[in-house]
């Protein structure tokens, strides 16, 4: 199966972090809220108007806008 980028993942749906993309200071946020390379993750809710998505992480909640997760590639587990 192919990849995809996060913000592309529906409700309910796992999978796992495949490369993050964009600019240096994005992608270390990114890396801080420990979502790295072969993480497996589940997204938990869209907010009612679609931005933010909740995501688990390594059993911690984390909030990530539309247009970060935009710049994560991932894999359907």
């Amino acid at each position: 199966m192919g990849y995809m980028r996060l913000d592309e993942m529906r409700e309910g749906q796992t999978g796992r972090i495949l490369r993050i993309r964009g600019e240096a200071r994005l992608r270390r946020r990114i890396l801080e809220m420990g979502l790295t390379k072969g993480s497996e993750i589940y997204i938990e809710k869209y907010a009612p108007l679609k931005d933010p998505l909740e995501l688990v992480v390594r059993g911690c909640h984390v909030s990530l806008r539309v247009r970060e997760a935009a710049e994560i590639d991932v894999e359907a587990v």
